[in-house]
This record gives C-alpha cells, structure tokens and sequence, in this order.
C-alpha cells in the first residue's frame, strides 16, 4: 500500500488551493453543526458524493477540526493522481489481503490526537439524495476498542442552487455518541442524514 505523506510545500499549497477554489467555483460555503474539542484524535465519516469530496473535508478541517489531514483512497485512483499522496492521501485497495494493511495504518494514525482520517464507509459513489446508507466491515475495525478515545464526527454534504449560478455548500456535522459498532453507527449516520436532508430542504423554503 502508499502511505500518506505531507509535503512541506505541497501540502500547506493544497490547503490553500482548497480554499480558493471554494471561493471561486461556489457562491457560500456553511459549516452547520458544533465540535466541542476534547483534545482526541478524530475520525470523520462523510457521504460521498463526487470529485469535491475530499476540498470539502479539507475545508472543515482546517476551520473547525484543526488537526492533521489523511484520507482513504482507492489504490488505482492514488496511482492515477499522485498529488493526493504528498496532501494526506493512503492507499487502500479492497478485495484484498492489502486492505487490512490499509485498515491498520488508518487505526495506527487514530492513536495520535493530532491526527484526523476521512472515510466513507460505504464504499463507493452514491447521489446526494441517496438517504439509505450500507456501511462496510472495515469501519468496525477502525473503532474497535475506541469507545471514548476519538472524535467520530458524522459529516452531510449537501449542494443547492437557489437563485444563484454557482452552488452553496452547506457542511452538517454532528458528534456521534452512541454505542462503538458498526451497525449502531450506520444507523446514527442515517438518521442523522436524514435529519440534514430534512434541514436542507426547509432552508430553500426560505
């Protein structure tokens, strides 16, 4: 597998190649939700919903996790866009005995609290209406043992138009405290999905 680098130019260029980009290509971004910073390692889940994703992440981030950025992220994708490596990026390839050796470096990283590791769960893409989310074994491996030793922050990413050319952002967060398994977790996230969707939606009603 490739393990996650962080370039001393690189890096710091992405952090602020994200922000820019936001700017440029969406009319607001909004950060909905609290984050009340116990000083653990933290571990975000998000939906996963196309190229964006990962600026997404980033941007909450860096102006509310504050901590140091790694993310999962298919092997062939990470050979095919070498750049994500020097920002945080670790390879996992599923279906695979490597996939384990993915899972380990990403649970070895949870031991620091200055670190955070972005997953998506599920797996795969899925459209931003999808509110049914099925999530994969390897999340349980990732929190096994953990129970009040992270951050498990739930994030929806959500995009409208409105009136405007360009699209708004808005990022829901949310801590999750219930129980550490899996298939607790996966359904705190879809009632939390569910919630924000809801949320969404009566905001456009505006």
């Amino acid at each position: 597998m490739l393990t996650a680098n962080h370039h001393r130019f690189i890096y710091p260029f992405f952090q602020y190649y994200t922000e820019y980009q936001l700017k440029r290509r969406f009319h607001s971004v909004q950060i909905i939700g609290d984050f009340e910073d116990r000083g653990l390692p933290v571990l975000l889940i998000a939906n996963h919903i196309g190229w964006w994703d990962g600026f997404w992440a980033m941007h909450l981030m860096l102006k509310v996790l504050h901590r140091k950025f790694y993310f999962m992220m298919q092997e062939d994708q990470l050979l095919k866009y070498r750049f994500f490596n020097q920002t945080g990026a670790f390879s996992v390839r599923k279906s695979s005995r490597e996939a384990l050796q993915s899972l380990s470096y990403a649970s070895s990283l949870l031991e620091e609290s200055s670190n955070m590791v972005l997953i998506y769960p599920q797996g795969q893409l899925h459209s931003l209406y999808n509110s049914d989310f099925h999530f994969q074994r390897g999340l349980g491996r990732l929190i096994e043992g953990r129970e009040g030793k992270l951050h498990l922050i739930l994030s929806a990413n959500m995009i409208d138009y409105g009136e405007y050319p360009r699209p708004s952002l808005c990022t829901y967060i949310e801590e999750y405290q219930g129980a550490m398994k899996l298939e607790t977790i996966e359904e705190g996230y879809n009632v939390f999905y569910r919630s924000c969707l809801s949320k969404q939606i009566n905001r456009m009603k505006r």
